[in-house]
């Protein structure tokens, strides 16, 4: 017996249609396998595509499952912004707070009904900040991406950041630099086996600008060599900026906006808030925008 799914495409951390990052979404996912969910993320080839499932009990209002186009990843925060926009217009929701099941816990999401549209905001997992890499790591990552030392902000430590989906920190000094990186992707990916951790987020920083962060975010271990704008990396860099103690807050909240995906025309931006305590980072939220690419019915 065949069933009938939603189907959307959605471009996160944008307004602009076919600009952003774009997920796949899958709003009625109940019934599917995971071959067959497998099968999808392939077939549409975006970095990630969420699965949404009615709970299992009530302590959640629903699961939420993310597969890259080669496996399933725990968290992904675009993917989650769409899948919470495209399930907010479906059931024409106001203004709520939503508790989602995610192989990084369960975690809540807010959205806000702002003139006939969403905004939708992320809490995210927990915060887990490394040490610097070793020494040989961190010589290794500088090879694969093409790049000297010289090109290093020297007192950012080149460590493992995460909120529930680790990302490699790494600051570079030129904007024009970061756009004209060429990395040996096989090289990344032979890393993330010896590091434990899949993708590497290379970034700028200017604290005296908006936004403050331009990134670029590269995970060719998990099938994606360039992710367009990536939640999952801009939310742990704000809590390593916090921890390693590398910009300046107001003791309680740190609140900056985000470019990413310029250097392949798929530009996004996000807000980053990090609520601090004792000088740490104690949460992590990301807020974004979606915009609703196409959407259609798949008969499976």
């Amino acid at each position: 017996m065949e069933n009938l799914y939603h189907l959307y495409q959605i471009d996160s951390f944008t307004k602009e249609k076919l600009a952003g990052n774009p997920a796949g979404v899958i709003t009625n996912a109940d019934g599917l396998s995971d071959l067959q969910m497998q099968r999808i993320a392939r077939e549409l080839n975006n970095s990630e595509t969420a699965f949404l499932f009615k709970p299992e009990n009530d302590t959640y209002d629903m699961q939420v499952r993310f597969f890259t186009p080669t496996k399933e990843v725990p968290i992904c925060g675009h993917a989650t912004i769409a899948a919470h926009y495209a399930n907010a217009m479906e059931k024409h929701l106001g203004t709520t707070r939503v508790l989602q099941k995610t192989g990084a816990g369960i975690l809540p999401v807010d959205i806000v009904r702002e003139n006939d549209d969403y905004k939708i905001i992320m809490t995210q997992g927990k915060i887990e900040i490394s040490d610097a890499l070793s020494a040989k790591a961190q010589q290794s990552l500088i090879k694969a991406l093409n790049i000297t030392q010289q090109d290093i902000m020297e007192e950012y430590p080149i460590a493992i950041a995460s909120t529930g989906h680790s990302k490699v920190m790494l600051a570079i000094k030129d904007v024009n630099l970061l756009h004209r990186l060429q990395p040996n992707m096989d090289a990344l990916s032979k890393l993330s086996d010896e590091i434990g951790c899949n993708g590497y987020y290379v970034f700028t920083m200017n604290p005296n600008e908006t936004p403050m962060i331009h990134g670029r975010m590269f995970a060719p271990a998990i099938g994606i060599n360039e992710d367009p704008v990536t939640g999952n990396a801009n939310g742990p860099l704000g809590a390593y900026l916090v921890h390693y103690g590398l910009v300046n807050h107001n003791g309680a909240l740190l609140t900056f906006y985000v470019i990413q995906g310029e250097a392949i025309g798929r530009a996004g931006t996000m807000e980053v808030q990090v609520k601090i305590k004792d000088n740490q980072p104690t949460e992590v939220k990301i807020v974004g925008n979606v915009v609703i690419a196409f959407s259609t019915e798949l008969l499976l």
